[in-house]
């Protein structure tokens, strides 16, 4: 774990922001053709560099994008990968619910046709954009999905076996091709990146299990498939970066997939990934209890998502600090910190709540954690 002065944060935030309305107007514009790239670019800059003001104006360490530049948090990385083609005929169905009932995510699908790479940097001229528009103090943070992004949804189905005659070839490839990105962004002066990754999180609910193995997949043991190649993907990483986690039960429209707490996992994840925190959704009863953060080892910080991006209602600081204390109960408080259980915006759509309340709701995460740490 990094000390107090590097990331992951003791007030942090997941990545992903609401697009602003004029944002969304020029990729309405642009889809239409009533606007080229450059246009729409510059667009999405001036976007970016007002996100990246409204960070430091609350108090924020971390700085992103926030993901102005995508249509989903992973759908955008996953089809730059070379050897992987969207397929638009074959739409991938994700079932998402709320407290009104429910709303089904349609992406196209994806199939791996071609030998797997990230000659350069995925994002490469997004972060140095970032980079350039921070101020002092705030650090950069880079999202993309986790190497488990690219296998959850398709499986061996999706892996042409021309290509990859079996699954441990596609997994080595897959995770040199994200060496790769890593060492890339490492080159560029990247010094925070976050792996975002719902599959390691879906696995705790036992009807995802049930889905996975009618399909024939190994529900009980992927987890610790995935954990494998997220760690063979940062082998050799310098120093220099540091490497979070988010893991999230889905988030689109202010809807979720999958419930149940993160037992399942927990023992593999936490005391097996090499990753320097953890970013953990927990902002209700969905998400379990802090249980299995007793798996948690020193040296590694639990990013607490007590804050829900998904209502605008604005929780109480004595709730919040209840709850932290509840956490420390499992991992030492030193290790603990607080942010968002998501990002607001996963895709272009984003959840339902306004600006203004996604600031309040920035704010109190800063201000909750300049009291409990100082």
């Amino acid at each position: 774990m990094t000390d107090s002065s590097g990331p992951p944060f003791r007030a942090d935030h997941v990545g992903s922001l609401l697009r602003p309305k004029n944002l969304l107007d020029a990729r309405a514009r642009h889809a239409a053709g009533e606007i080229d790239d450059a246009e729409l670019r510059g667009i999405e800059d001036e976007a970016i560099a007002d996100v990246v003001r409204m960070q430091a104006d609350v108090g924020l360490r971390t700085a992103t994008d926030g993901e102005f530049r995508r249509a989903s948090w992973h759908m955008d990385f996953i089809y730059a990968i070379d050897g992987i083609t969207k397929v638009t005929d074959q739409n991938i169905v994700v079932h998402f619910k709320n407290a009104d009932g429910s709303l089904d995510y349609t992406p196209a699908g994806l199939h791996v046709d071609g030998p797997l790479g990230i000659e350069r940097p995925i994002f490469g001229e997004d972060l140095a954009y970032l980079q350039s528009v921070v101020a002092e103090g705030q650090t950069p943070k880079l999202t993309i999905p986790s190497p488990s992004m690219v296998h959850y949804r398709g499986g061996a189905a999706a892996i042409d076996p021309a290509v990859y005659a079996d699954e441990d070839e596609f997994w080595a490839a897959l995770s040199a091709a994200y060496g790769q990105q890593v060492q890339g962004i490492a080159a560029q002066g990247c010094t925070y990146l976050q792996f975002d990754d719902t599959s390691l999180a879906y696995l705790n609910d036992p009807q995802q299990r049930a889905e996975l193995a009618a399909q024939g997949r190994d529900a009980d043991h992927l987890h610790e498939r995935y954990i494998r190649q997220i760690n063979a993907s940062l082998t050799g990483r310098p120093d220099s970066l540091t490497v979070t986690t988010h893991l999230c039960r889905g988030n689109f429209r202010s809807s979720w997939v999958a419930e149940g707490g993160y037992d399942f996992v927990a023992e593999a994840l936490f005391g097996g990934l090499e990753v320097d925190g953890f970013f953990l959704e927990y902002d209700d009863d969905r998400s379990g209890g802090f249980e299995p953060l007793r798996f948690v080892p020193p040296g590694k910080r639990v990013v607490l998502g007590l804050v829900t991006t998904k209502r605008p209602e604005l929780e109480r600081k004595d709730d919040l600090k209840r709850r932290i204390d509840e956490a420390a109960a499992f991992v030492p408080l030193e290790q603990l910190a607080l942010s968002g259980q998501c990002g607001f915006s996963s895709t272009v759509e984003g959840n339902s709540l306004t600006r203004d309340e996604q600031i309040a709701k920035l704010a109190l995460i800063v201000e909750t954690a300049e009291e409990v740490w100082g």
